[in-house]
């Protein structure tokens, strides 16, 4: 909020696809674009093949997200469910803009996902995917749903490929979701054993 307030939208959406176009994963040297999980791109291939429709929702800002995820995840804007910064209308020299302001709009984790989630798509989910305690709410409720719903949860057991964390980890803890995974019979993926490939890079 305070290094980007008095941006417009436009303006933002630069300095993130300027960022992303320079900067370099610190263990990979690759760019961030490309630090994506490959079963995950086969997944939203097999999803849009078959007539799915796809969402992102993320605890990451949104306005940071849209720019790239059309090309790297096939997800347009427009599908896109992330937390936002407050935006206000202005007119300068006579050309209306959005400019963000120094305060929160909406966090988009934990109990605030599904909420999000009902905002922008008006429905219930009937599969989700997540990764921590974050996604806990959000798998609750799509899988609380009438008819066969789907729940997900991926556990970062790979140090080697990527990052092993789980119930005690400052970041990305995953705890809580992964107990009601097990009492709830959600899929867990565990990232080591059950993954070929993490990257797209990686030697087949």
């Amino acid at each position: 909020m305070a290094t980007h307030t008095g941006n417009t939208t436009e303006e933002f959406s630069q300095i993130a696809k300027d960022w992303l176009a320079t900067a370099r994963h610190p263990k990979t040297g690759r760019p961030y674009t490309e630090m994506v999980y490959q079963p995950m791109l086969e997944l939203l291939a097999y999803l849009h093949a078959n007539g799915f429709k796809t969402y992102i929702a993320s605890g990451g800002g949104i306005e940071f997200m849209r720019p790239w995820t059309e090309g790297v995840y096939g997800i347009p804007p427009e599908q896109v469910i992330g937390s936002s910064i407050k935006t206000k209308f202005e007119l300068h020299d006579g050309k209306p803009i959005l400019v963000r302001l120094p305060e929160l709009n909406f966090n988009d984790d934990k109990e605030g996902k599904p909420v999000a989630i009902n905002q922008h798509i008006g429905r219930r989910p009937i599969a989700a995917f997540g990764n921590s305690d974050g996604d806990l709410q959000m798998l609750q409720w799509t899988t609380a749903g009438k008819g066969a719903r789907f729940g997900l949860i991926v556990h970062h057991t790979d140090a080697d490929r990527e990052w092993a964390y789980d119930r005690t980890s400052p970041i990305g803890r995953l705890d809580k979701a992964l107990d009601e995974a097990r009492a709830k019979g959600w899929t867990v993926v565990d990232m080591k054993k059950d993954w070929k490939r993490v990257f797209s890079f990686e030697n087949q």
